[in-house]
């Protein structure tokens, strides 16, 4: 019988826990143990989400022509607005822009199809490929984190459209259990979907308590793992929950525990 791709394989899993179940069902399939150290989690903007609830009243009223979504948690707080709301709909004109096959995936969970996907998952890669407004100027809708990179309103005002961002929710620090935690610092491997996951988990486990094999959903969650100090083994490609096991699988398979110093640290090493 031929063993599962990460039999005996244990894997540090640190998205919110209500967002964790495709990924752990995954790893665990293909054999591994999983500790689910729940890092963030995500709660209700300051205002109770009065901004999002009047934002989709005017999306109702086509104050919009396009919305724009960089998570599924946006989409899921913008559906819930939009819900409020009923029998009020959304104009059949507006059209809906989603970075990454998980915001687009999350989209059509409720019954909307993504107008545009970049190639790329990163706020950067939707500005380039957002169309420009016509003449008389256009106005798009970006319900969004309370912290996020300021990327993708820059680049649509860059071309000329109207952006009315609105906080749809915030990112929150968990509070994994001692069991979890010490669990944790004993994986071989940790996945990140975030750079709030990265900051969230140092802050847990320890700079030195992170497992050595780190592994990241993309390019931005990458670049924060190694400004906090860390050694990226693997990148998912794509940058999609698939892309991450796939990753996972890549960077175990040699069957190593890795090292938990970061490439600085080991070069300093070298330099002596």
């Amino acid at each position: 019988m031929t063993a599962a791709p990460l039999d005996g394989r244990t894997v540090a899993v640190t998205r919110a826990r209500a967002q964790s179940s495709v990924l752990v069902e995954r790893l665990t399939g293909l054999g591994a143990t999983v500790v689910e150290l729940p890092v963030i989690a995500v709660a209700d903007p300051q205002d109770g989400g009065a901004a999002l609830a009047l934002a989709a009243e005017r999306l109702c009223s086509g104050a919009y022509d396009w919305v724009a979504l960089t998570s599924a948690n946006a989409v899921g707080r913008l559906r819930d607005a939009l819900a409020a709301l009923a029998p009020a709909t959304v104009p059949e004109s507006v059209r809906w822009a989603a970075v990454g096959e998980g915001t687009a995936r999350a989209l059509l969970q409720g019954s909307r199809r993504a107008d545009l996907v970049p190639g790329r998952s990163v706020s950067e890669a939707l500005a380039e490929a957002f169309p420009l407004p016509n003449s008389s100027g256009g106005a798009v809708l970006f319900p969004r984190a309370e912290s996020v990179r300021g990327a993708l309103a820059a680049g649509l005002r860059a071309k000329g459209w109207s952006v009315d961002e609105v906080v749809a929710y915030r990112t929150v620090g968990g509070e994994p259990d001692r069991v979890a935690i010490d669990s944790a610092r004993r994986c071989e491997a940790i996945a990140f979907t975030s750079s709030s996951t990265v900051a969230r988990s140092v802050d847990v486990l320890g700079a030195d308590g992170v497992p050595p094999v780190v592994v990241t959903i993309g390019p931005v969650t990458s670049a924060s793992a190694v400004e906090a100090g860390l050694q990226v083994a693997a990148e998912a490609d794509p940058h999609t929950i698939d892309g991450l096991v796939d990753a996972l699988v890549a960077a175990l398979a040699g069957g190593g525990r890795g090292d938990r110093r970061s490439r600085n640290q080991q070069q300093q090493q070298q330099q002596q």
